[in-house]
């Protein structure tokens, strides 16, 4: 049963298709807009992560550094201890793949106020190959130290996650993949930085999702209906974890799923099996994701489905339970 409480799409099977760069591209306009701290930068992606209106508004706080993601990063980090709120904007596969050293020592170590946004992350990049599809971010980043990582769920969410990672003082990274995907949370759906959602009830297995694998687990929980029950829950933040919520589905359920569009070693699922272990909470736990392999090119639905990034692969998973 869907969770009334989280106020989602009336119909699931007749979703909107919306991209989460452009729910992005309208919160940065909005949010950043109002504040006179922000401060946008690019590396030779203004277009492609949606910021070029940004930048058109507002040059005077719109910073494009071309070919150059570490030198961006540096510049962040300077910007942000003299007081700015830097925004860094370039695909995952760049930022944080490629400049983690600055992000490392000139963000997280100063616990400075920058904001990352790795865009086209998972298949966003399907046509360019391996090379540019990033599996692997939550995991580069979610061992560094004063760092939050949020992976939203669609295009509404990436819209309340922006203003959110503004207002927290300390660094911030968010994920968001490039194609159009459904839209499944609403303008009336509650969102907080931390804080898991329940988006539908069950007491046989619980499915713990992120980004566009959340509408994967609940479309999977729509087809098992009557069947099995299957408990929902959309972990936006990935850190901090909702360590709670986690513990709470895996005591209840006993049997749990986790569904990312990222490597199954070092994201979400690591980050699950951690608090279990740490918690002392038995359970039995399936992975669906990347598994330990890189991608290839092809068009983004094509790699997802190929790899098991799809509703028949946790409903595959849910199944072997039984």
């Amino acid at each position: 049963m869907i969770n009334p409480e989280m106020q989602l799409v009336d119909d699931l099977w007749k979703v909107e298709m919306k991209s989460m760069r452009d729910g992005y591209g309208e919160a940065v306009l909005e949010s950043g807009g109002k504040d006179k701290d922000v401060v946008v930068l690019v590396a030779d992606l203004a277009e492609s992560t949606r910021v070029k209106e940004f930048g058109e508004k507002h040059p005077e706080r719109f910073v494009e550094l071309g070919i150059a993601e570490q030198n961006m990063m540096g510049v962040a980090a300077g910007m942000a201890l003299s007081g700015k709120v830097p925004i860094v904007n370039s695909f995952a596969c760049f930022s944080p793949g490629r400049n983690f050293d600055q992000l490392r020592a000139s963000v997280c170590l100063s616990n400075a106020n920058v904001k990352i946004v790795g865009g086209h992350a998972g298949v966003g990049n399907g046509e360019d190959g391996a090379n540019q599809q990033m599996f692997e971010d939550i995991g580069v980043v979610r061992s560094l130290p004063n760092l939050i990582v949020v992976a939203p769920a669609d295009y509404e969410q990436v819209k309340k996650v922006v203003p959110a990672m503004l207002e927290h003082e300390g660094p911030v990274y968010m994920r968001m993949t490039a194609p159009k995907r459904p839209v499944v949370t609403t303008k009336m759906t509650p969102f907080s930085l931390g804080k898991a959602q329940t988006l539908r009830k069950g007491a046989d297995v619980g499915v713990v999702a992120s980004g566009v694998m959340v509408y994967e687990a609940l479309m999977a929980a729509e087809e098992l209906e009557g069947k099995i029950g299957v408990e929902v829950i959309n972990v936006h933040t990935i850190k901090p974890l909702d360590e709670d919520e986690v513990v709470r589905v895996a005591q209840k359920c006993k049997r749990m799923v986790v569904a990312e569009e990222h490597q199954v070693m070092g994201g979400l699922g690591s980050a699950v099996a951690e608090a279990l272990v740490k918690e002392g909470v038995g359970a039995k736990v399936k992975f669906v994701g990347m598994q330990g392999v890189f991608g290839e090119s092809g068009k983004p639905e094509e790699i997802l489905n190929k790899y098991g990034m799809n509703r028949q692969a946790i409903i595959k998973a849910i199944r072997e339970f039984r």
